[in-house]
């Protein structure tokens, strides 16, 4: 019988607020008539007067002709109707010259303002505040008992209400009502309501002089003072008014918080505000008042206690109730609503309630109540909807948030799992509880099944594509999502062939469900609802893949959406799948920010063919093979992120097979040396010309700027790291056998790799991107030439030993033979870098020996170190003079 309490209150308290709503709504109807009535008589008199105005006066009787009857049966024809646009010119000429108009008068000015206006509402404001703060400083100091301060708060509420109705009379007898001042009746009267509610929500909530039915009443019966107030005196009152309603709780405080009677007393304060929002159409107030609503939903959300948790419920309900009833255009005694147009307010006063449910049900834990309570506002939601068209950008809210919602449950932390102890201790050690699946199986089964079948019944039903397509992408996006939430938690990413087959189920509906579209007639938002629900189709089954299979292949099968949603909006060209193909790279990339070695530590040890290889290469190629696709129809922002992708999961592959190679499989181990950069170095560069030849082909902006930023992260690595961080001549590092060492790895392949950058470049990019690559590879080539000198005269430690003559002569010789052979390749390939790189090398060779071997060098190593110089210059001026630039004869020929 105690648990039936809580349902018996609820029903007495919505008899008055169903009352107090349709009593307003009938003041409403009869307002509303008198306007119409009034209206119909001003423009029979207009009709009247126009038609009088018209007729011309009456001339005499002309000579009998035959042309006079027809003459004179031309007044007898009746006036045009007024609403015609032809009738007010033909009367025209017939109306005497009136006197020329006037311009406006200008607007007031900032001390009319002031005077007139400002402090009118200022004052209003400060007569309400200055009721309750004194009321609050008479009970700090004990001036009166709990009865005399109720008293007097209420004659002074009383006082403040007759001053604003003597007021409004005064001034209509008075004919000051058209004066541009602030309403002096109405913000005197919205001070006294803003006292009545505080005084009686304080004998209510603070000293227990009413019951609740009675306090109800009362409550009911402010604001019906307030609304016909406001009806009587206009916006001012009801934003002075019901603004002020809604922050009383917080002035007027109490040590032992009533969740029952604070939101009792706002559900009369929201109907009331919903009501007079509904008669005078007022859209600012609407929102106010469901902003103030769902904001008092947060005082206390954490508290899960029962005697907390049903208020709660109950504010959510009765918000939600309110909106439906007098709020969403269309639905019961809402405003009218056009066919197929969706109302912003509608929709978003729907969403905030739904949303403070969704929030109650993530605070309480998933309490059971919290959770039904939720539930049943999802399906009134989608009941809504169904019936008014306005309210239908609520569904797809719906639907995201109770994806949210499972979602947040699924990714508990604090999960009970059963830990049964053995041995001596089973059954003396407490065990945890296990883990509750049941309501939020039956809860997501109901809910998938209910946006699922909701979502391809309407279809059709709209006479605008926008409806249809919503409810589409409501019934593919929360059965996929509440699957996945649910698979997460109960699962836990390991192979469940059960929810494999549900997904599968999932995608035979949806593709039985476009094959049933293809063969209806052609209505609004078919054909893209019928592209939603093939999208849908290939997300199951990609889904029905992961689930199937290890725990990792769900990175895998998410980036499998990508080309799937691509290829069907390249059938049916809708934006909505691009986008949602965008929207499936942010999920991957998301999966991948959370554990970038896709399956953790059991990512494998084998060289390239291992986890990372999967996790990364199957998502590269799928967003090749996506943006492929997409780029085929438009080159558009979807379509560049898919690219972008496809790059960057090139190069994270790429980075980390090199980094799981160098380190026995850790790829989160530090590493130091030469070889992990050396190959990381040659891989960009590899990508780099791999993105050249791509871009000549696809000229795509992607992969231009792609190709650059790998390029110059490259040249980074070179210069900072292969040059001075991990030199071996700076650290020492032994570098292996005589030939095959790191040095080749190091400098000879990465320079070989840029120089055929600087070639590839050469017909498409500018000489200032080419001179850097050729370089790049100049240096690299000198710095191994000069580095496997010294590993051959040093060992494997470059650093061990003193430099001979020997040595100091063959980096001489090797630089010189370097720099003829740059020069025979840039004569024979015509290249200009490579044959200025020549001259560079020549003269760094040419310094050395005049500095370094003219002082360092003894005996016969010092004249060969010069004679080979100077016979090698020689031989590249003959070079120069015969092939680059002969010299042409004094006299020709003509």
């Amino acid at each position: 019988m105690e648990a039936l309490i809580p349902l018996i209150v609820l029903v007495s308290l919505a008899i008055p607020v169903l009352g107090i709503a349709g009593f307003i709504i009938a003041l409403g109807a009869r307002s509303h008539a008198r306007v119409l009535e009034a209206r119909l008589r001003s423009i029979e008199v207009r009709i009247a007067e126009r038609g009088a105005a018209a007729a011309p006066p009456a001339a005499p009787a002309p000579e009998p002709t035959p042309p006079a009857p027809e003459r004179a049966a031309e007044p007898s024809e009746p006036p045009m109707p007024p609403t015609e646009p032809a009738a007010e010119p033909l009367a025209e000429p017939a109306m005497p010259p009136t006197e020329p108009t006037r311009a406006p008068p200008a607007g007031p000015s900032f001390e009319e303002r002031f005077g007139t206006q400002w402090v009118v509402w200022v004052g209003g404001l400060a007569l309400a505040l200055g009721g309750i703060f004194l009321v609050r400083y008479s009970i700090e100091q004990g001036w009166f008992g709990p009865g005399m301060r109720v008293f007097t708060g209420a004659l002074l509420a009383a006082a403040l209400i007759a001053a604003g109705e003597w007021a409004r009379r005064t001034e209509r007898l008075a004919g000051l009502a058209t004066l541009p001042t602030a309403h002096i009746p109405s913000i005197l009267t919205a001070a006294g309501t803003v006292v009545a509610y505080a005084v009686a929500y304080a004998a209510y909530g603070l000293y227990d002089f009413l019951s609740p039915g009675v306090a109800f009443v009362l409550l009911g019966l402010v604001a019906l003072l307030t609304l016909a107030a406001a009806l009587l005196h206009g916006p001012a009152l009801a934003a002075l008014g019901l603004v002020g309603a809604y922050v009383t709780p917080l002035l007027v405080s109490t040590e032992r918080p009533n969740y029952w009677a604070l939101y009792v007393y706002l559900a009369v304060v929201s109907a009331a505000s919903f009501a007079l929002a509904r008669m005078r159409l007022w859209r600012w107030l609407a929102i106010t008042a469901v902003a103030f609503g769902t904001l008092w939903m947060l005082p206390g959300i954490v508290d899960v206690r029962t005697d907390v948790l049903m208020p709660h419920v109950f504010h959510a309900a009765a918000g939600f109730s309110l909106v439906a009833a007098l709020i969403v255009a269309g639905f019961l005694y809402g405003p009218p609503a056009e066919p197929g147009r969706i109302d912003d307010i509608s929709s978003a006063a729907l969403i905030a309630y739904l949303a403070a449910a969704a929030l109650l049900a993530m605070a309480s834990n998933h309490d059971g109540a919290a959770l039904l309570a939720f539930a049943l506002l999802v399906a009134g939601t989608m009941a809504i909807a169904w019936r008014s068209e306005a309210a239908a950008a609520a569904v797809p809210a719906a639907a995201l948030l109770a994806a949210l919602v499972l979602a947040d449950w699924s990714v508990d932390v604090h999960i009970e799992h059963l830990i049964a102890p053995g041995g001596p201790a089973a059954g003396a050690v407490p065990e945890p509880a296990k883990a509750a699946f049941g309501l939020h199986l039956v809860l997501g089964g109901a809910l998938a099944a209910m946006f699922g079948s909701a979502g391809f019944l309407a279809q059709g039903r709209s006479e605008q594509p926008t409806v249809p397509l919503l409810w589409a992408a409501s019934g593919v996006v929360a059965p996929l999502a509440i699957l996945v939430a649910l698979y997460y938690r109960i699962a836990e990413f390991d192979r469940s062939i059960p929810f494999a087959a549900l997904a599968l189920l999932m995608s035979a509906l949806y593709a039985g469900a476009v094959e049933t579209f293809a063969k209806r007639a052609t209505r609004p938002g078919l054909a893209a609802a019928g592209a939603v629900y093939a999208a849908g189709s290939v997300a199951a089954l990609a889904l029905a893949l992961t689930f199937a299979l290890e725990k990792g292949w769900l990175t895998v099968g998410l980036a499998l959406m990508v080309p799937g949603l691509a290829w069907v909006a390249q059938r049916r060209p809708l934006p909505l799948l691009r986008w949602a193909a965008a929207a499936g790279v942010l999920m991957v990339l998301a999966r991948i920010a959370w554990e970038p070695r896709i399956v953790g530590a059991d990512v494998g040890a084998t060289p390239i063919f291992n986890w990372l290889l999967y996790g990364y290469g199957g998502p590269a190629a799928a967003f090749w093979i996506g943006g492929y696709l997409l780029r085929r129809r438009a080159d558009d922002v979807p379509s560049r992120m898919v690219d972008s992708a496809a790059i960057l999961f090139s190069v994270l592959l790429a980075f980390l097979e090199v980094r799981h190679f160098m380190n026995d499989g850790n790829v989160y181990r530090p590493s130091s040396g030469l070889g992990e950069p050396a190959l990381q170095v040659c891989v960009g560069l590899a990508m780099a010309i791999g993105l050249e030849r791509v871009r000549a082909r696809t000229g795509n902006v992607v992969h231009d700027l792609g190709a650059l930023a790998i390029a110059a992260l490259s040249a980074c690595g070179i210069v900072i790291v292969l040059w001075l961080a991990q030199n071996p001549v700076f650290t020492s590092e032994p570098v292996g056998g005589a030939f095959f060492n790191l040095i080749l790895l190091g400098y000879g392949l990465p320079a070989v790799l840029a120089a055929a950058l600087a070639l590839v470049a050469r017909a498409t990019r500018p000489m200032a991107y080419r001179v850097v690559a050729a370089t790049l590879a100049v240096g690299l080539a000198l710095a191994f030439i000069t580095l496997e000198i010294t590993r051959l005269y040093h060992g494997p430690v470059l650093t061990v030993g003193p430099t001979s003559n020997a040595e100091q002569y063959t980096y001489s010789a090797a630089w010189l033979a370097f720099g003829v052979v740059l020069l025979l390749l840039g004569v024979a390939l015509r290249s200009q870098p490579a044959r200025l790189a020549s001259a560079a090398v020549m003269l760094i060779t040419i310094g050395k020996v005049f500095l370094l071997d003219l002082a360092v060098l003894q005996g016969a190593f010092r004249a060969l170190s010069f004679i080979g110089l100077g016979l090698v210059l020689v031989g590249i001026g003959w070079l120069y003079q015969r092939l680059l630039f002969p010299k042409r004869g004094a006299a020709q020929a003509p």
